[in-house]
């Protein structure tokens, strides 16, 4: 009996992505710092794995079996790779945690890479551990949390269409993703809804998306009298187009207002604009879809109108994110398929990663019969992750003592327009109270100039 060949395999196409180099910063490093003031003495080390740097850090006596992996968020276009401790760093060490972080072996927004390198870092975990002397039993439990891309790194490793397609799989056992890109590729579409409704309030509706650097100046000043990295200040149209925004990014709430007067992360937004909607050489064909926008003013039902039949519509390349037949989607998939708790929580004045990616999340876990496993947290501060540590300490505290007791933590509604637009939305969740982790960073900076919770 001749048995015939199997098929042969058909190579997978290429993309700019795949062309790059990158090199960790240290690639001789094989540890990294203590932390200063902890009590609690850590075994540290730090290498290279795949391409990708990584560091480990395990409490040097009393490590409760359990292990953090930390996904880190978008960290440009340069060709050298850094790792991020994570946020909570001090309550993993001072509460028996290890911990493990890789800088992916990519840089752009390769969450791909980001999930497969983090995946492999949780596989090799004793491996590690074993070559620096140290001999640790399997975790018995893995937890995974990030922030930005690294939310979006989060919510696709849990994800079974990780499970079913990535080279390297761990099934987690919690997760909490931070200001997450929880709608995967929808973040993409908000950023060309702001732009094509951006032209088309400024007066040139049709004008080329992929040509906005001819355009800038023109739309710029028609929408702001100022428009800096710290400040903005809007013309009465712009007024309109900022209505335009908030709805696009989650509705009317709490902490919009502030996240533009001087959150800065809308800078950031604007300055995706132009895109060829290839996410800078992840994918090779546009992915952007506006179709399913319909774009409001408030108060305005003719301008409205108006806007909606000037706007340019842009539809996606069929199959430019399908489905790989050597591993993961390019832009990984968030489609609510996951059954393990999940504490996602996200600032309300977020205009880069906006506030309407849990709705997204949400809508997309509900669809699948999964809502019951993800608890949402609206935090009122007015930047991209501009968490304080508390904030991220309970998020994490609730998720695990859910995984281990059962009992589900409470959260947010993030669906009901009426409740997310009341005054005192965000504000059970939200500890502004500064640690000694929070020196420097954007809670710090953010925090003081918010307003208080109604009484």
């Amino acid at each position: 009996m001749v048995v015939a060949p199997p098929p042969p395999v058909v190579p997978e196409e290429t993309r700019a992505q795949d062309s790059r180099t990158f090199t960790p910063q240290d690639p001789s490093a094989t540890t990294f710092a203590a932390m200063a003031g902890v009590v609690a003495g850590t075994d540290r080390w730090a290498g290279v794995l795949n391409g990708a740097a990584y560091r480990v850090e395990v409490p040097a006596t009393g490590w409760n079996g359990k292990l953090v992996m930390y996904a880190h968020g978008f960290r440009g276009e340069g060709s050298v790779l850094t790792v991020s401790n994570p946020s909570i760093r001090r309550y993993l060490i001072e509460n028996g945690y290890a911990w493990a972080a890789s800088s992916y072996s990519t840089n752009y927004y390769d969450v791909r890479t980001g999930v497969e390198d983090t995946n492999a870092l949780a596989l090799a975990f004793t491996r590690i551990a074993a070559t620096n002397g140290r001999a640790l039993a399997a975790p018995d439990r893995i937890y995974i949390t990030g922030h930005s891309m690294g939310g979006h790194v989060t919510g696709a490793a849990i994800e079974q269409e990780a499970m079913a397609t990535a080279k390297n799989k761990v099934s987690y056992h919690g997760a909490v993703p931070m200001c997450g890109v929880m709608g995967d590729a929808e973040l993409f579409n908000r950023f060309a809804g702001m732009q094509v409704t951006a032209q088309a309030l400024a007066g040139v509706p049709s004008y080329p998306t992929d040509k906005w650097s001819e355009i800038v100046g023109l739309v710029t000043s028609s929408l702001f009298s100022t428009f800096t990295a710290a400040n903005i200040v809007p013309t009465a149209q712009g007024v309109k187009y900022l209505s335009v925004v908030e709805n696009l990014t989650g509705g009317e709430r709490p902490m919009f207002d502030e996240g533009v007067l001087y959150g800065r992360s809308f800078q950031s937004a604007y300055g995706t604009f132009g895109s060829d909607g290839t996410v800078t050489g992840i994918l090779n064909r546009n992915i952007l879809d506006t179709n399913a926008f319909t774009y409001l003013i408030a108060g305005d039902v003719p301008g409205s109108t108006a806007l909606n039949n000037s706007v340019q519509k842009l539809t996606a390349a069929p199959d430019a994110n399908r489905l790989r037949r050597d591993g993961l989607r390019w832009v990984p998939a968030i489609n609510g398929e996951f059954s393990i708790p999940v504490v996602s929580i996200h600032t309300l004045g977020d205009l880069f990663v906006p506030f309407s990616m849990q709705q997204v999340y949400q809508q997309r876990a509900a669809a699948k019969g999964n809502a019951g496993w993800l608890v949402q947290r609206a935090i009122r501060g007015a930047s991209h992750c501009d968490f304080t540590t508390a904030e991220q300490v309970r998020a994490f505290e609730d998720m695990v003592t859910w995984e281990q007791t059962g009992v589900k933590p409470a959260g947010d509604d993030v669906m009901t327009p009426a409740t997310v637009a009341n005054a005192a939305y965000g504000c059970t969740f939200t500890d502004s109270t500064l640690g000694v982790d929070d020196t420097g960073s954007a809670a710090s900076a953010f925090r003081p100039l918010a307003p208080a919770c109604p009484p």
